[in-house]
């Protein structure tokens, strides 16, 4: 099997003296140049063997699984992806399939003196020091210890002051499960105990891990990953923003006296290169990563953990698209091994499999240490009005005013990047939209720019409007976290404030900064969007307010009442985690909506179970099954065409309906034209043959794309 979008394995011949065995990583030769594949099994048999070509090589690497082997398969089955490009997430970083080069490192040469006229310069004397009794060590530990530069180190060494030796890079410490844990409530430690069984098991299990935020949900799972850990097994640990990493690597560490392996966007390719390779060789028991992290060559898993199971970051939207949350329950199940979903606020699909005895539930109903749940106060827009050009109601004002009084922190919290969602023209009226997506341009003022969040367009302000000519007549509607952050700074000129969301904050070590900072006390006031909403944890934040409760029930998404009451709910969590207790405010312009209802109830699962019956009325999932076709191209009228040749050539029965085919809400996406279709059925419908056979019936030319996205997420 090749890493490229192919539908089957290739036939090679497996040359004299070289012994292979299913899932050896090896380089073959496909037309002019070579490539890594994986070996998958026997030959199909179907060529004559003078017309097969050698393997070239195989690496010196362990095999993979049969348990991995199958998961792409299964993985491709199910996403109706080529098994070749789920393979290429697999094996995402073939450099790793070779060798690490060894380290040039330096002993101190017993014995050994300066020669004649050789300066000991204090650098130099220091570099020997540290050398004295140590381990090698690199040209560029030793420089950066003694406070000089690698010269310094390169000059005793052509002294002969210093002995070279190679090393081979290691790996970080190793996280010990023998250490101590905190101590742990009644509920937890039954929590914790369950997990543990479940693991030492070694058989599969699916368990929700059902807790209201700050009940130490991270601390109970922890005990699940000690328990592999002695088992002699690795733990994976998905997380589904990079944003959340920052405090959970510090836990993990205080928790196991060493870190655990990192996987995710933001890493070099070296790192990457040497954690695959690590994973590979069994030299990493636990990995900590966003959903690819999911593809790694685990040669014997023995748990999953998906914290914030619910979150919407799981679901990979581009290439094979797929939902982590979903791939990662059926890699536990293929392996044998127990999986949790965590999470305060349960996706509805994992709630239903937990309510009907699919899945098993574990429960931490009160926060940890005494803390209470904060209240959650409505502020009706209607009636309490911010004043004019401003987006702060005067109630949520006062409570500012009063939480700075007292020495406390508070939040605002504004799903919205930037300065403002929409710049028009006063004179003309003319919208600034990307050239490229169906989407407005949003101001960047701090960057003095436009933005596209959809491709990443960026142009400058514009001094004159590009439609009318007429100059200072472009307005900024709508707020984003900067604007806010003028009306706080403006309201209290006095108060330490920061803007905290992905385009100011660049990586995880500037989230880490924050988080540290927020926690230090160095700021009063956070104005951000979610990347702040869920696992952090601040003791003396007491009030969050919400300047736009309502934003996320626009759009008519299937899930936009679940997210927007997930989302909220896990803002309010952020407040009164310590001894103080908590406020939250929301500011709706409809308090009588289900959500805000239910969070200002605190009823979770009244709205759960309302949301629950609306969809199963519907036929909607979990309760039915939905795929969507996404045609684009170029050329809007091919795309046209192909999209109603493809609804006319729909399977059509009493169970299963085709909606569309209809422009997407994004039209335009990065210079494509999009046109949607949904097959909607019964749940007990396997939906994966009707759509081959629906797509067999139509030619789609080369220059169309057709997107397969079975259980979408995202209907933009």
């Amino acid at each position: 099997m090749l890493p490229l979008p192919l539908r089957e394995a290739y036939d090679y011949r497996v040359p004299d003296g070289m012994e292979l065995v299913p899932g050896d990583f090896v380089e073959v030769p496909l037309g002019p140049r070579r490539v890594i594949g994986v070996v998958w099994g026997p030959g199909a048999g179907t060529l004559e063997s003078g017309r097969l070509k050698p393997v070239v090589r195989r690496f010196d690497v362990p095999p993979m699984t049969e348990v991995g082997r199958r998961f792409v398969e299964w993985v491709a089955a199910y996403t109706m992806t080529p098994p070749g490009f789920v393979l290429r997430m697999a094996v995402s970083v073939p450099s790793a399939l070779e060798p690490p080069k060894p380290m040039l490192a330096y002993l101190r040469k017993q014995g050994a003196e300066p020669p004649p006229g050789f300066k000991m310069t204090d650098p130099r004397k220091r570099i020997l020091a540290l050398l004295q009794d140590g381990p090698p060590r690199t040209p560029a530990e030793l420089a950066d210890e003694a406070g000089c530069g690698v010269t310094v180190v390169r000059g005793l060494a052509e002294a002969g002051l210093l002995e070279p030796v190679m090393l081979q890079p290691t790996r970080l410490g190793r996280p010990d499960w023998r250490r101590p844990g905190p101590s742990l409530s009644a509920d937890q430690r039954a929590a914790a105990d369950d997990l543990r069984a479940r693991v030492a098991s070694g058989s599969y299990s699916t368990v929700l891990l059902d807790g209201v935020t700050g009940s130490g949900k991270t601390e109970v799972y922890y005990e699940a990953i000690s328990a592999a850990l002695e088992q002699g097994k690795q733990a994976l640990v998905l997380l589904p923003e990079i944003a959340l990493s920052a405090q959970w690597l510090d836990r993990f560490a205080r928790r196991f006296g060493a870190p655990p392996a990192e996987w995710h966007s933001e890493l070099t390719g070296a790192q990457r290169r040497d954690t695959w390779r690590a994973v590979a060789k069994g030299e990493v028991p636990v990995v900590v990563g966003a959903r690819s992290a999911l593809f790694l060559p685990y040669p014997d898993l023995g748990v999953i953990i998906v914290d914030e199971e619910h979150d919407s970051a799981y679901k990979q939207e581009e290439g094979a698209i797929y939902h982590a949350r979903d791939m990662a329950v059926a890699r536990a199940h293929l392996g044998g091994l127990p999986i949790a979903l965590v999470s305060a606020t349960p996706s509805l699909e994992t709630k239903v499999n937990a309510d009907s005895h699919r899945y098993a539930r574990i429960e931490l109903p009160a926060r940890h240490g005494g803390a209470v749940l904060p209240d959650v106060e409505l502020i009706d827009l209607r009636r309490d009005r911010p004043p004019a050009r401003h987006w702060l109601a005067p109630s949520l004002r006062k409570a500012l005013t009063d939480t700075l009084a007292v020495g406390e922190q508070a939040m605002l919290f504004l799903n919205r990047r930037g300065y403002a969602p929409l710049t028009l023209c006063r004179a003309c009226g003319h919208r600034m939209q990307c050239p490229n997506c169906t989407a407005w341009l949003v101001e960047h003022r701090l960057a003095r720019k436009l933005q596209c969040h959809h491709c990443g367009l960026q142009q400058p302000l514009p001094h004159a409007c590009p439609e009318c000519g007429e100059e200072g007549t472009m307005a900024a509607c709508g707020p984003g976290v900067e604007r806010i952050a003028e009306e706080v700074a403006e309201l209290f000129p006095d108060a330490r404030a920061a803007i905290m969301a992905s385009d100011t904050l660049h990586g995880p070590r500037a989230i880490q900064e924050m988080v540290e900072s927020i926690g230090r006390h160095e700021l009063d006031i956070i104005i951000g969007t979610q990347v702040m909403a869920k696992g952090h944890h601040f003791p003396m934040l007491t009030l969050v307010g919400v300047v736009d409760a309502d934003l996320g029930l626009n759009g008519g998404d299937l899930r936009a009442a679940e997210r927007t009451y997930q989302l909220l709910h896990q803002v309010a969590g952020r407040a009164g985690r310590g001894e103080r207790p908590g406020r939250v405010m929301l500011q709706t312009f409809m308090p009588e909506h289900p959500v805000m209802q239910a969070l200002a109830a605190g009823d979770r699962d009244g709205f759960y179970q309302l949301e629950a019956e609306m969809r199963l009325e519907a036929g909607m999932p979990p309760f039915g099954r939905l795929a969507a076709l996404i045609v684009s191209g170029e050329d809007p009228t091919l795309v046209e065409r192909v999209a109603m040749a493809l609804g006319r050539a729909a399977p059509r029965s009493d169970s299963v309906h085709i909606l569309g085919p209809a422009p997407a809400p994004l039209a335009l996406l990065r210079g494509r034209h999009r046109r949607r279709l949904l097959l909607k059925a019964p749940r007990s419908t396997q939906v994966q043959p009707l759509i081959a056979e629906w797509l067999d019936r139509v030619e789609i030319p080369p220059a169309i794309r057709v997107q397969i996205d079975v259980d979408p997420y995202s209907f933009l």
